[in-house]
């Protein structure tokens, strides 16, 4: 991904009170160099509940290295945030990595397979752009090969992965991974000051108080500004 001063243009949201931060600096994460203000607010899926959507490419070495920091730090999530996933393919050739992300979604296979798809692209260099290869694959981890060609190839998972499109280009993703915040706010590790994958999980910490509060203002009709936010705030384990 670019550096963050070769990304499509953004407005600086609002300035929050001093907390203790993700960047090395120390200090308070910053719109315009720690994360960017959607210059277009994005609409939500997730109602009354903060949307978190971490737009990835199985092929992307970076989501490769991002996804055990970010499986650890979805586990410590509050209640009141959603996790979502979606693919991106900036050419056709990745189209079928969409696919095959949502067919696992299909078959309830994601919690399983997920990371497998990442490790046969990264770590067998078996890239899976073929269907009959990624029948294949399937079938060697347990999935009924007519069964699976059958969902890979069904209207539902086709129309999720054009969806997709259209999501991660309303965003205007140009790289990955990137994060994004109740669609309002994005981030990634090389955005950040500190250029690393912490960094970015304490600033997205930041965001998550930031839309919380955003929320809780909107709903009790308050114009005034939202109350300092603190890291803490934004992760709590779930029961």
């Amino acid at each position: 991904m670019q550096a963050l001063n070769q990304r499509r243009s953004f407005m600086l949201g609002l300035c929050c009170a001093p907390l203790v931060a993700a960047a090395q600096s120390g200090s308070a994460p910053e719109a315009g160099v720690d994360y960017m203000v959607l210059e277009v607010p994005q609409p939500v899926e997730t109602g009354d509940k903060i949307e978190v959507i971490e737009f990835f490419q199985y092929s992307c070495p970076h989501c490769f290295a991002f996804t055990p920091d970010l499986t650890a730090w979805r586990k410590r999530l509050a209640p009141d945030v959603v996790y979502l996933r979606v693919p991106v393919a900036f050419d056709e050739s990745r189209q079928p990595h969409s696919q095959i992300y949502y067919a696992l979604e299909a078959l309830n296979r994601l919690d399983d397979m997920h990371d497998k798809v990442f490790s046969a692209f990264h770590v067998s260099k078996r890239h899976l752009f073929e269907s009959t290869d990624i029948a294949d694959f399937m079938a060697a981890n347990g999935i009924d090969r007519a069964q699976w060609l059958a969902t890979y190839n069904s209207f539902a998972v086709l129309t999720k992965a054009k969806r997709a499109v259209q999501i991660w280009t309303s965003y205007k993703i140009d790289g990955t991974p990137t994060l994004a915040c109740d669609g309002k706010y994005l981030t990634a590790p090389s955005m950040v000051r500190s250029r690393t994958r912490t960094g970015a999980l304490d600033v997205m910490d930041f965001l998550i108080v930031r839309a919380r509060r955003e929320r809780k203002r909107d709903t009790l009709l308050d114009g005034g500004p939202s109350p300092p936010a603190s890291l803490p705030e934004a992760r709590a384990v779930a029961m």
